[in-house]
């Protein structure tokens, strides 16, 4: 075990894309924590399959090496603004953080988010310069840039006197000044040692644990990790674990875990400081403290932000039921759910009036669409309803989340992205030139605003647009609606195959989202609409082969490429009146209603209540 004073416990805290797990790779590959012939891969923190098909990082993690006697214990963290919750929960493991800025880009709105944390717990900050070595840096003004960013936070005289290191994780190379960068990241880690303070807890008080991060092992169950702040702690210990409502039982340390590079190694004991495993507690949830039994004292529960955005999960009630996926009623949809709140505390559940559907809370759409994919690949069919922003009353007036948005778009789209955001809503609060050809423009818009914004931001921009968001605060509901799908759909007529012969009567009125051979069912949303409303049509109209002369002429014409969407984009596009049923294997639009009489009946009878309202 480490004396206190050679321990350090520190955080990486980012912008999205701004090189954290790539910094944490070179910290790694250069503690001397891996054998020479060791083969260590890329980014190698994002172990989840999808943090690596999408290159982000959506779960902490956390690591540790050693350099020159010292043990640094690092947290990774993700950078993206929907995962803000794994983000606030480390704060409470570590005496201070690594700010990783691109030395291009500058301080971006998650920039502004992380470290608003970080300075909230009194952590003590080091900057970090990455990609110093891209052709278009900027080291002394984004330094500014940071600097402002500290000030207009309220940080401490303490946290202003922040030190920065001047690094390319890429390449593996640091130094103090932007001119002298040598061939090592010794300098980050000597950096780390002379400013981040060691732990200060007193490890002869009695035992305080807060579990920060769950994990879970086949043959050992749940796997507590978090932070000993207080005492000592050791295998086969009897503790008290104190829930959330201040519950208190009895239970026994069986291992304990320390960590060494992406391993963890069972360790004997442990003390104030130490960041450490523990196995052995069955129902251990994050935010629970585990305490001596002789003095049982609960740490603070986490505080953690509020969720902005919600959507419904229904039991899947298509046609199509139960042919892809296995796991399909409402104990199991149940089950999952709630199972996924004891490690996401930034996710809430609540149940409705009906026992098949449930209404789940998040961050953003990211954050909700992981949620789903994960569901998906784990078997489960399930149907959800377009994403809602949750609206709050404050201070007597119906207010909603606003959030913080940060786009950079060539000079030729600026026009038509900033007319598309004005009838969104949108309020523009800064606009930098730098005369490269890229705009950036920071604007407030309503969080509704920005759902099923991506796409037409892409289009406006051909594909060369970078958009980043944050959510900012609660500001007074805007009156009217914001954003919005302005087009009709094309609705099947019947259930069936998709032919070539009817795609094509039908391609003329707007856009496919279907291949032929495809199995569609009445009510289900096969294209979109030229014009905005909705229209029945039927895809899977074959042609009567009676004719010689017509018999083989469709095979020489081309179907339009249909518009194939991702699962985002399928959240994104939903109208109220529509839902996504998603199975392992298929992403389908479809109406509420399926049969048309009864969606003309429920339709009419909104209408009506609408109006005697």
């Amino acid at each position: 075990m480490h004396s206190r004073d050679r321990i350090r416990n520190i955080a990486i805290i980012a912008h999205v894309d701004h090189g954290k797990t790539t910094l944490v790779d070179q910290l790694l590959r250069q503690s001397g924590t891996f054998r020479e012939n060791e083969q260590l891969q890329d980014r190698a923190m994002d172990s989840n399959d999808l943090e690596r098909e999408r290159g982000i990082t959506i779960l902490a993690k956390n690591t540790a090496v050693n350099y020159k006697d010292n043990l640094i214990n690092i947290v990774d963290t993700p950078g993206h603004a929907d995962f803000g919750g794994e983000v606030e929960r480390i704060m409470k493991m570590v005496d201070g953080v690594l700010l990783v800025v691109d030395a291009f880009e500058g301080c971006m709105p998650q920039t502004k988010f992380v470290l608003r944390k970080a300075l909230q717990q009194g952590l003590t900050p080091v900057v970090v310069l990455n990609k110093i070595d891209r052709p278009a840096a900027r080291p002394a003004e984004v330094v500014d840039e940071v600097l402002e960013l500290f000030i207009e936070l309220e940080a401490s005289d303490e946290q202003l006197e922040f030190p920065v290191v001047y690094a390319s994780a890429l390449n593996g190379i640091a130094g103090n000044t932007p001119d002298d960068l040598q061939a090592t990241m010794e300098p980050l880690y000597e950096m780390i040692l002379q400013h981040i303070p060691s732990p200060k807890e007193n490890p002869d008080e009695p035992l305080q644990f807060l579990v920060t991060l769950l994990d879970y092992n086949e043959y050992m169950g749940r796997i507590a990790i978090g932070r000993v702040n207080r005492g000592r702690i050791a295998q086969g210990q009897v503790v008290a674990v104190i829930n959330r409502e201040g519950q208190v039982k009895q239970a026994r340390i069986e291992k304990l875990f320390g960590f060494q590079g992406l391993k963890r190694i069972e360790i004997e004991e442990a003390a104030a400081g130490d960041i450490v495993a523990i196995a052995g507690l069955k129902e251990i949830n994050i935010g629970e403290t585990i305490a001596d039994p002789a003095n049982p004292e609960a740490l603070p529960v986490l505080a953690i932000d509020e969720p902005t955005l919600q959507m419904t999960f229904l039991v899947n009630n298509s046609p199509f039921v139960g042919r892809e996926g296995k796991w399909v009623t409402s104990r199991k949809l149940r089950e999952r759910l709630f199972k996924e709140i004891e490690t996401d505390v930034s996710l809430r559940v609540d149940e409705t009036d009906s026992p098949d559907a449930f209404v789940v809370s998040g961050r953003g759409e990211l954050h909700l669409g992981i949620l789903i994919e994960n569901m998906r690949r784990e078997g489960f069919e399930i149907q959800v309803s377009k994403p809602e922003v949750i609206l709050k009353m404050i201070d007597g007036v119906k207010s909603e989340p606003i959030e913080r948005l940060l786009i950079d778009v060539p000079e030729e789209s600026m026009g038509a992205v900033m007319e598309s955001l004005g009838t969104r809503k949108a309020e523009m609060v800064n606009m930098i030139n730098n005369g490269t050809g890229q705009v950036r423009l920071e604007f407030l818009i309503p969080a509704r605003g920005l759902i099923g914004y991506r796409t037409n931001f892409l289009t406006l921009t051909r594909g060369y647009g970078v958009m980043n968001h944050a959510f900012d605060s609660y500001g007074p509901m805007m009156a009217g609606q914001v954003g919005g799908r302005h087009q009709g759909v094309l609705i099947a007529s019947e259930t069936g195959r998709t032919t070539t012969y009817g795609m094509m009567s039908v391609e003329d009125r707007g856009i496919l989202f279907l291949e032929p051979g495809v199995d569609v069912y009445e009510g289900m949303i096969v294209g979109e609409h030229t014009r905005d409303t909705d229209i029945i049509v039927n895809i899977c109209k074959e042609k009567a082969l009676n004719n010689i002369r017509t018999a083989n002429k469709e095979e020489t014409v081309k179907l339009k490429s249909p518009r194939l969407m991702s699962l985002e984009e399928a959240l994104e596009y939903l109208n109220d009146d529509e839902l996504c049923e998603i199975t392992p294997k298929g992403i389908r639009l479809r109406k509420k209603v399926l049969n048309k009489s009864e969606r003309e009946r429920s339709e009419k009878q909104r209408r009506t209540a609408e109006a005697g309202v």
